[in-house]
């Protein structure tokens, strides 16, 4: 996320300097490859390259096509086989044994189709959204590469796509994508051409609020922005100087906590931890967050001190079931010795990002499946 974010920085300052850009993105991979469909990097007329779409074997390659082969403006994908014998004299020496294809296109902040305006209106609205591109076309058609349809939360839609009966499959199969919060690569069967789509979920940054405003919050919350992560601080003891102690955070909540479920907003796309080493505090917030359909919850304590606090929220009558507890992380944190507040952070903030990723935070030496999921393919005939 913060890759992107930077990106998005970028972007925004090649635009107001007057500069031309250019955006590669991984759209499809095979094998084994070191980024993931949805990896991008932005390159400036300048030269500068933000992000990364390899180890740093293709990039300069990229920087070369921006020069030579889209000189006419139009998108197009360059594919890198990096399983065969060539590549060794290639000079990539990617090192994975895969295929990597990656789509250079020009960009423009008054299209309305730009892939990062979307993604920067998704972050800014912090809601999910659908980019589907077309990456490939053969036979006879009205359509081009770097044609698109995006499709909000909202489920409004937008597209430069000019042919109904595609713009049809691709609405529906956004809708699909959305509601499963995946990516996908889909591949049209036409009566008289093939066209393939790579159809991209697009996932705000994770919103981490953090209840407590100790010290040891403060690695928390660096360790999650250095992520790219939204941040917000509760302070239940509304202490003037916990604005001071976390000028990383997006928000500082100063307030009390008999009134913060008044001002607390939960949803799926919220992480939580609890860290304010104060009882009744953690239970008031257990009290308010056990309940929601919160992404992450963890806890700060011993496993003494949270039994107490179940317990103790069920002596008040507070009802949770066995899927509500699942999702409580408590004591805190992956197992990996830590004893300090940073190696704790770090425990944490590896936590969450395993659960929020549907990973154990396990070693990787001992799983059994890729360590990147292919993205599924869907073949329709329409």
């Amino acid at each position: 996320m913060k890759e992107l974010n930077s990106i998005l920085t970028a972007f925004a300052e090649s635009q107001h300097n007057g500069e031309k850009s250019f955006l590669a993105t991984v759209v499809n991979v095979q094998g084994s490859t070191y980024r993931q469909p949805g990896a991008r990097m932005l390159i400036t007329s300048t030269g500068e390259m933000v992000g990364t779409i390899s180890g740093g074997c293709l990039e300069n390659d990229i920087l070369e096509h921006t020069h030579v082969s889209i000189a006419d403006g139009k998108p197009i994908v360059v594919t890198y086989d990096t399983t065969a014998e060539e590549d060794i004299i290639w000079g990539f020496g990617l090192g994975c044994n895969g295929v990597v294809k990656i789509l250079i296109e020009p960009l423009n902040s008054d299209n309305p189709l730009n892939p990062l305006a979307f993604i920067n209106q998704c972050f800014r609205n912090q809601q999910p959204g659908i980019i589907a591109t077309v990456i490939s076309v053969e036979g006879t058609v009205n359509i081009q590469v770097g044609e698109r349809l995006t499709l909000k939360l909202d489920h409004s839609i937008n597209t430069d796509i000019q042919e109904a009966y595609l713009t049809n499959s691709l609405t529906k199969d956004a809708r699909t994508c959305l509601q499963n919060q995946n990516s996908s690569f889909h591949k049209y069967q036409l009566e008289l051409s093939k066209i393939d789509v790579f159809m991209e979920f697009i996932q705000p940054p994770p919103h981490l609020i953090i209840f407590g405003a100790g010290r040891d919050s403060v690695s928390v919350a660096e360790f999650a922005k250095a992520l790219g992560w939204r941040v917000t601080i509760v302070d239940c003891r509304a202490n003037e100087v916990s604005n001071q102690r976390f000028p990383m955070a997006d928000e500082v909540m100063l307030t009390r906590r008999e009134i913060l479920h008044e001002q607390m907003c939960i949803n799926n796309y919220i992480a939580a931890v609890v860290m304010t080493h104060n009882y009744l505090d953690d239970l008031e917030i257990l009290k308010m967050l056990i309940p929601t359909n919160i992404s992450y919850l963890g806890c700060l304590g011993s496993k003494k001190r949270i039994a107490k606090l179940l317990q103790d929220l069920s002596t008040q009558g507070v009802e949770y079931s066995q899927k509500g507890l699942q999702k409580l992380h408590a004591p805190v944190g992956i197992d990996i010795g830590a004893d300090t507040p940073e190696a704790i952070a770090l425990s944490i903030i590896a936590e969450i990002q395993a659960v929020l990723a549907n990973r154990d935070g396990g070693f990787l030496k001992h799983r059994t499946e890729p360590i990147n999921q292919p993205n599924p393919v869907r073949e329709i005939e329409i």
